[in-house]
């Protein structure tokens, strides 16, 4: 038997909450083989707090097997969205984008690492980039 594929979603939390939320509830689908971390940051990356947030984001990049990166319109300009996937890139997991609107500038930090891509923002396409990561 296959071990379930636990993915860290990477999004942009002021733009692309509900796209985050709608992984969610496709999770409770039965043809969706895998669990999400359902972790959300609000803070600046260079906030007072950015230390002791990475102390509790990297664990989760570090037992997932994947890491889903969101990409709307503002994530190439997100430092956070930038380290969870060096994090996750460091750590050899398997990386997963998907372009919420196909013109979405790709975060750098994707460009180049063999990441698997969902054509396009839907329960099938993003199920069978998991699947095929």
């Amino acid at each position: 038997m296959a071990t379930k594929k636990n993915v860290f979603i990477s999004f942009d939390y002021d733009n692309d909450a509900h796209y985050k939320r709608l992984l969610l509830a496709w999770d409770a689908n039965k043809e969706f083989d895998f669990s999400f971390y359902d972790g959300s940051l609000r803070d600046k990356i260079d906030s007072k707090n950015a230390p002791y947030i990475k102390s509790v984001i990297r664990p989760k990049i570090l037992a997932a097997t994947h890491l889903l990166c969101i990409i709307g319109k503002e994530s190439a300009a997100s430092p956070w969205i930038a380290w969870e996937i060096e994090v996750a890139n460091g750590a050899s997991k398997k990386l997963i984008g998907v372009k919420i609107e196909k013109d979405h500038t790709t975060p750098a930090a994707m460009l180049a690492k063999g990441a698997t891509w969902a054509l396009s923002f839907n329960f099938d396409a993003i199920k069978k980039a998991v699947d095929s990561a």
